[in-house]
């Protein structure tokens, strides 16, 4: 199945990629930033890092790699009242992988040759089937430049630049680089639009 899915979606190896350190905001802009991040957090629903709401859909490119295969695709993302579906394309194969997470956090895998897989843990019952490490638990709050609850995966350390925006979050052993932002056309608050991150040999960008 690895083998499968490295073939389905076009190659993106990202294991060449260096990771570069964050210019940080100094000591003194730190309380600003951090309130600035509080602030566009409460707005966007994820103060207290419950990333599963609120509901929230966003579409777009992901590349993956784990260190020995490298791929690419189309992302869409739908998420509300604690429910996820998440859908993986290849385009050129025209291939899905679906992902449907209940409210329970009972997850279901679609579009495997052997048919459907269940689990109670989504980011697991991808790992098991593709060999893909993706933080699917966090990612509605890191694909939006926020932590996670801390009682999910631990403390968050944030790095901030000049413009009070996250550079980076280290989180669960995890680190997301935030390489650009642009305004949320509905609600205007800045979203990442560019974000890569990496844990090991995994990378999620």
């Amino acid at each position: 199945m690895k083998q499968a899915l490295a073939i389905a979606l076009a190659c993106t190896v990202l294991a060449g990629c260096q990771t570069m350190a964050p210019q940080t905001t100094t000591t003194l802009d730190r309380a600003a930033a951090e309130a600035a991040q509080q602030a566009r957090a409460s707005a966007l629903g994820l103060a207290s890092g419950d990333c599963a709401a609120p509901g929230w859909v966003m579409t777009g490119r992901v590349a993956l790699s784990n260190g020995k295969q490298g791929g690419s695709g189309q992302l869409e993302w739908t998420q509300g009242l604690g429910t996820l579906h998440m859908l993986l394309s290849a385009p050129i194969t025209r291939q899905n992988w679906i992902l449907d997470v209940d409210a329970r956090g009972a997850a279901t895998l679609q579009g495997l040759p052997d048919g459907p897989r269940r689990g109670d843990d989504a980011a697991q019952l991808v790992r098991d089937a593709t060999g893909w490490d993706i933080p699917v638990d966090a990612l509605g709050c890191w694909l939006r430049g926020a932590a996670a609850a801390e009682a999910a995966l631990g403390a968050a350390r944030i790095d901030f630049g000049t413009d009070l925006l996250p550079l980076r979050i280290e989180q669960g052993g995890w680190t997301v680089d935030y390489s650009g932002w642009k305004p949320d056309p509905f609600t205007r608050l800045p979203m990442p639009s560019r974000i890569n991150a990496q844990r090991g040999e995994d990378r999620v960008r």
